[in-house]
C-alpha cells in the first residue's frame, strides 16, 4: 500500500513545516510495517512537498497512526496535507472500486 501526502508550504511556513515533518518522519520510521519512506520537494513548484510511504498493508498504516505519539506528532502534520485521496494499492488488490457517493449496480 502506498500513501502519498502532499503539502503546500509557502516560504514563511517552511521554517515550522520542516521540523514538524522531520519529527513525523522519525515517528513513522519506527512503525512496524513501514517498507519505505521518501520526503521530497517538487522541482518545479518549490512550495509543494511530499511524504510518500509504502506499507506492508492497510492495517500497518492504520496502526501506525494510532497511539499517543502518532496522534500528537504525525496526525497534526497530516492535517496540513492537500485535501485529496492519499492511499493507493496495486490494481489487482483493489478489485472493483467505487467512488464514495456513487451508485453501485444491483
Amino acid at each position: 500500500m502506498i500513501v502519498l501526502s502532499r503539502f503546500r508550504v509557502d516560504a514563511v511556513a517552511e521554517a515550522t513545516f520542516l521540523p514538524q515533518a522531520e519529527a513525523a518522519i522519525a515517528v513513522l520510521r519506527r512503525r512496524e510495517g513501514l517498507l519505505s519512506l521518501d520526503f521530497g520537494r517538487n522541482l518545479d513548484e518549490p512550495d509543494l512537498w511530499t511524504i510518500t510511504t509504502r506499507w506492508a498493508d492497510v492495517g500497518s498504516y492504520r496502526r501506525a497512526l494510532s497511539g499517543i505519539e502518532s496522534k500528537s506528532v504525525v496526525v497534526p502534520l497530516l492535517s496540513l496535507a492537500v485535501d485529496e485521496p492519499s492511499a493507493y494499492e496495486s490494481p489487482e488488490l483493489v478489485g472493483e472500486n467505487w467512488a464514495r457517493g456513487s451508485s453501485r449496480p444491483g
